[in-house]
């Protein structure tokens, strides 16, 4: 009897998607958004990426899907490639090890705190006039709430004495902007990898689906 080879290995890259497949669909979303951006009219790009955005207007008029959109647009689609490749150093990792859904919470969960307390701190801001108002409708998506969320939860994968380098690396990254008088998104950022570095708690006991 001839036995046939496992084909999984031979296809190392249908088996990588297959196996992160929420950080891929989310990646092709923004594609195609991205490709909407590219050939809409000006005018129509303008009103797209207003009405999708996570800004204090849209925040107050439809706050649930002002935090849903403003996650699957990305401003620059020229930016597209550099986030493809960031998906698959952060993300895919991420959720290879954690499975979907945790790494889903974690990335969702940075993503609605890191909007609502930096466009919280921009409203005070305003009402203070240290901002102009015009700020309230500032454009305000993309996906890098998210992403920095895995880098932060990505520390405790490593292991000693390297995590140590990486999380010296990712706290001088995030945190030198916002000590030199960063902006709200800075302070977004800052948030997000705060909020990936202290979901520890879903990395324990972690059965890895990596093969």
């Amino acid at each position: 009897m001839i036995e046939h080879p496992d084909p999984e290995p031979s296809r190392p890259l249908r088996s990588w998607i297959r196996s992160s497949p929420g950080t891929h669909l989310w990646l092709l979303v923004i594609a195609v958004t991205s490709l909407v951006v590219v050939i809409a009219p000006e005018q129509t790009e303008r009103v797209l990426l207003h009405r999708n955005s996570s800004n204090i207007h849209q925040l107050v008029q439809h706050p649930v899907r002002a935090l849903l959109s403003s996650a699957f647009w990305i401003e620059n689609p020229a930016s597209l490639a550099l986030y493809a490749v960031l998906f698959e150093l952060f993300h895919a990792p991420v959720e290879r090890w954690l499975g979907t859904l945790r790494w889903l919470v974690i990335v969702a969960s940075a993503h609605v705190v890191a909007t609502l307390i930096s466009q919280q701190v921009l409203l005070t801001a305003i009402r203070d006039h240290r901002a102009p108002r015009s700020m309230t409708h500032v454009v305000d998506i993309g996906v890098s709430y998210g992403l920095a969320a895995s880098i932060g939860v990505l520390t405790y994968r490593l292991p000693s004495p390297w995590k140590w380098f990486y999380l010296a690396g990712v706290l001088a990254f995030f945190g030198l902007p916002l000590a030199t008088g960063g902006t709200f998104t800075d302070l977004g950022h800052a948030i997000a990898v705060s909020v990936g570095l202290l979901s520890w708690p879903l990395t324990r006991h972690v059965v890895s689906r990596e093969t």
